[in-house]
C-alpha cells in the first residue's frame, strides 16, 4: 500500500507540473522559450528581474489590464538599463536576423535624440513596426522586449505591452467597433499595441467593421505618436497585403522585421532549456531522440509551430516520463529529474496514435 501510495504521488507531482505549464503557456512563452534559464532551487541565485507588466487586451488576469478596466492607474516601473535588456535580448535562441535589426534600431533612436540635446534638425521618426514570420518565431517575445526597450530609451512613459487581435478591436454592431477599440488603445497608453494577425482587420466585406477599427487605430497613432507603438504581425504575404491595402497604414509602418524560422537545432536548444529550466536532465541518447523527433515532426514549420511545437513536444515528453515512473518500485530524487530516450520515443508514438 506504502508503494502504491508514493506512486500516486509522483503521478500527481508530474500531472501539476503539466497543468502549471499548459495553464501559463501563452502569457509565460517570453519567459518558457528565449530568456535565460531559471535558478535551480536552492541554488541561492536570484531570480530574473520582472518586465514591466503585460495587459491583456481581453481583461484577462494580468494586474495591468485588471487596474484598467477599474480605472485604477499603477505607477509605471522604472526603466531598466538598456545593457541589461540588450544583453536579454543576445541571450535568446536564434533571431540573428532580428537582433540586429533591433540593435540598428536603438543606435538610430539614440542619435536621434543626442541631435535634438544639441539643437541640430531632427527628420521624423516612426517607430511603429510591422512583424512577419510563421507561428512560434519569437514575435511576441520581441515586441515585449522592445517595448521595455522604448522605455529605457524614454520613448515611452511605461513599456507595457498589450496584446490583442482581431477578436479584441472588432464589435458585431455599427458604432459599437470604434468604442471598443479606444478602449485597448488606451490600456496601451505609454506603452505597446501589439496587433496579431493585424491583417484579419481587412477584407471581411461591406458588414464587416474591421476598416473601424483600422482607422481608429491610425487616428490614435497620430494623436499619441509620442507616446504609444504599435506593432502589427502576422503571416509574411499576408502583412504585405495588409499593409499596402491603406495609405495610412503604409505612411506608418516602415519599419518590417522578418522572423525566421527556428533550425531543428536551435530547436533542440530550446527543448535543452525547457529542461534547465523544469531541473530536468535530458541522457544523450534522449537529446538524439528529441532531435530526430524534431525533424520528423517539423516537417511544415506552420503546423508544427516552431517553439510551440518544442513545448508541446516538451509537455508530451513529461507525460511519458510520469507512466514510466509510476511502473518502478522505488522512486529517487534523480529519477524525477532525468528525461530517457525511452520517454521521448513514447512521446513521438503516442503522438502518431493520436493522429490516426
Amino acid at each position: 500500500m506504502a508503494d502504491n501510495h508514493k506512486k500516486d504521488e509522483i503521478i500527481l507531482q508530474q500531472l501539476e507540473v503539466i497543468r502549471t505549464m499548459t495553464e501559463h503557456n501563452l502569457s509565460r512563452m517570453g519567459s518558457d522559450f528565449w530568456g535565460a534559464p531559471a535558478p535551480a532551487p536552492g541554488s541561492g541565485a536570484p531570480e530574473s528581474k520582472t518586465a514591466a507588466p503585460e495587459a491583456k487586451a481581453d481583461g484577462g488576469t494580468e494586474k495591468a489590464a485588471e487596474a484598467a478596466a477599474d480605472g485604477t492607474d499603477q505607477a509605471a516601473p522604472p526603466p531598466e538599463k538598456l545593457e541589461d535588456l540588450q544583453a536579454e535580448l543576445d541571450g535568446y535562441i536564434g533571431l540573428a536576423r532580428v537582433k540586429r535589426e533591433v540593435k540598428t534600431l536603438v543606435n538610430l533612436v539614440k542619435v536621434h535624440q543626442m541631435r535634438k540635446e544639441n539643437g541640430l534638425p531632427e527628420t521624423e521618426m516612426s517607430l511603429h513596426m510591422v512583424f512577419s514570420g510563421n507561428p512560434g518565431t519569437g514575435k511576441t517575445t520581441v515586441a515585449r522586449i522592445m517595448a521595455r526597450i522604448y522605455h529605457a530609451l524614454g520613448i515611452l512613459s511605461k513599456g507595457q505591452l498589450v496584446e490583442t487581435d482581431r477578436s479584441g478591436l472588432v464589435a458585431g454592431y455599427v458604432g459599437q467597433t470604434a468604442i471598443k477599440t479606444r478602449k485597448v488603445l488606451e490600456k496601451a497608453l505609454g506603452g505597446v499595441l501589439f496587433i496579431d494577425e493585424a491583417y484579419a482587420l481587412n477584407g471581411g466585406g461591406d458588414n464587416d467593421f474591421g476598416q473601424e477599427a483600422i482607422d481608429t487605430v491610425l487616428k490614435y497613432m497620430e494623436d499619441h505618436r509620442d507616446d504609444l507603438v504599435v506593432i502589427a504581425a502576422g503571416y509574411d504575404g499576408l502583412m504585405d497585403q495588409f499593409i499596402r491595402s491603406n495609405p495610412g497604414l503604409e505612411s506608418r509602418f516602415n519599419r518590417f522585421l522578418h522572423f525566421d524560422d527556428y533550425t531543428p537545432q536551435e530547436m533542440l536548444e530550446i527543448f535543452r532549456m525547457q529542461c534547465r529550466k523544469g531541473c530536468y536532465e535530458l541522457d544523450e541518447d534522449a537529446a538524439a531522440a528529441v532531435q530526430e523527433l524534431i525533424a520528423r515532426e517539423n516537417t511544415d514549420p506552420v503546423s508544427f509551430g516552431n517553439a510551440r511545437g518544442v513545448r508541446n513536444l516538451f509537455e508530451r515528453v513529461l507525460v511519458c516520463q510520469a507512466d514510466r515512473l509510476a511502473r518502478q518500485e522505488t522512486v529517487r530524487r534523480e529519477d524525477l529529474m532525468r528525461l530517457t530516450a525511452e520517454d521521448v520515443r513514447r512521446a513521438g508514438e503516442t503522438e502518431r496514435e493520436d493522429a490516426q
